[in-house]
């Protein structure tokens, strides 16, 4: 036989491996490929500027000093003794995850920073955490909601007695774990009380296949499961599940569900999800890129994406002349709390309350807002938003803001502006506070240990 009469009668032994290759290279490419959202390309991120560098480690001025003497002021008047916990607005006996997570952080920074000396932070860190160990769970699962701070009793958000509870907020729970995790990062000693709390916690019914899952009570005496978080929101809390070992992958991808908006020319970063279709509304604002940057320190895509939702206040502020840092935030007035944003369900510098209803008179101009973005890039612009906030400060916390159009102070002392301002201003000496610049032996800055000797 020649080759040629072999080669024709191999020939359907040859056609069918071919295919076979055809068909295996089919499969694993399929598999290896996930298409990207339409308009958000996974490469938007590396048209950017370099990876972000947090500045040089200083000493905090004078005035920084007294800065976090005044928010840890807050604290002080604010903690109740039958419990340890402090309240989320001055004088008001109730307290969430999230702010529980403000506080604590905030006494890291304190005490870090030298205005806490350490046997009051080691007495309130203990007290806190067997609360936090006391207080009863929704569905025997994981924390409500919200407490009232005197009785540790599961409450509404209007403070009154809920026996049953009102859920849990995955969100909060998100921000409760990365206080939990930097206590045992630069207070080991403390590491068994908070392993008791996370024992106590039911985490993992929190997580869904890499997704975070809020609860609600159902009518029938169960409870409901929701996804929690839109972009930035859900990949700063979807850190904390991160750093205690949850899968939250899912969480944190968040090209999945990113879209752009233009703002005075800035591609500013959107969730896609319609808040009709998905019911949850959706908020590009300053806090979540903040934390993130004063807690973890940004990655390429999450300064990236910070960029872009400063930039897009600081062109504001250039077209307008209406100094500009947006966030959420406490009001001295009814709706009580709103979110001040960039783009609020798909609308430019909405003002929402927690129900999605227009609050566009109570937009302020945020003081942990402009703190934090000022620490976090001392641009002429950030010394300005610093200045405009400077007549704030009171012995007993910062006020929550500026109103725009009322042209008065947001005059509400709450935890979570006091907390945020004391993690900037650790921020601007030690660095994020899960990667400080300074050695673990040192603690705190020269300048600060003096004044303290004082």
């Amino acid at each position: 036989m020649t080759f040629r009469q072999g080669l024709l009668a191999a020939r359907g032994n040859i056609v069918f491996l071919l295919a076979l290759i055809v068909a295996f290279t089919l499969i694993f490419t399929l598999e290896a490929w996930e298409p990207s959202p339409q308009q958000a390309p996974t490469s938007w991120f590396l048209e950017e500027e370099a990876a972000y560098e947090p500045p040089p480690s200083r000493e905090p001025t004078l005035d920084e000093l007294e800065a976090a003497r005044s928010a840890w002021g807050y604290f002080e008047a604010n903690i109740r003794p039958e419990t340890g916990l402090a309240d989320s607005v001055a004088g008001y006996p109730a307290t969430t995850l999230w702010d529980t997570g403000s506080f604590l952080l905030g006494a890291v920074s304190a005490e870090r920073l030298g205005v806490l000396n350490r046997p009051r932070f080691d007495t309130i860190v203990e007290q806190a955490l067997e609360s936090l160990l006391q207080m009863p769970l929704f569905a025997g699962l994981l924390p409500n909601k919200s407490y009232d701070t005197r009785t540790l009793q599961m409450t509404n958000y209007a403070n009154e007695p809920v026996d049953q509870g009102i859920g849990w907020s995955a969100l909060d729970l998100g921000r409760m774990l990365v206080s939990l995790h930097t206590i045992m990062r630069h207070y080991p000693e403390h590491a068994p009380a908070v392993s008791a709390v996370l024992d106590y916690w039911d985490i993992g019914a929190a997580v869904r296949q890499g997704e975070m899952v809020g609860a609600e009570p159902t009518s029938e005496g169960g409870y409901l499961l929701l996804q929690e978080g839109r972009v930035g929101y859900e990949q700063y809390a979807a850190m904390g599940f991160a750093v205690m070992g949850y899968d939250v992958q899912e969480a944190q991808r968040v090209e999945r569900h990113l879209d752009w908006f233009d703002v005075f020319g800035v591609e500013v970063p959107e969730d896609r999800r319609d808040p009709e279709t998905f019911g949850g509304h959706t908020y590009t604002l300053s806090d979540p890129y903040i934390l993130h940057g004063l807690e973890f320190g940004w990655d390429t895509r999450t300064a990236a994406l910070a960029r872009r939702v400063y930039e897009a206040q600081e062109r504001r502020h250039a077209e307008t002349g209406i100094i500009t840092a947006v966030t959420e935030d406490h009001l001295d007035r009814p709706p009580y709390f709103v979110y001040s944003t960039v783009v609020g369900n798909g609308k430019p510098w909405n003002v929402l309350t927690d129900t999605g209803e227009q609050a566009t008179d109570y937009r302020t101009l945020s003081t942990k807002g402009s703190m934090g973005w000022h620490v976090l890039y001392r641009s002429d612009y950030t010394a300005s938003l610093f200045s405009a906030v400077a007549d704030l400060q009171t012995p007993e916390g910062w006020m929550a803001g500026h109103f725009e159009t009322f042209g008065e102070p947001n005059t509400v002392l709450t935890a979570n502006t006091n907390g945020v301002i004391l993690s900037a201003l650790h921020y601007s000496v030690f660095g994020p506070i899960l990667h400080p610049r300074m050695p673990e032996d040192e603690g705190r800055s020269g300048l600060l240990a003096a004044e303290e000797g004082k």
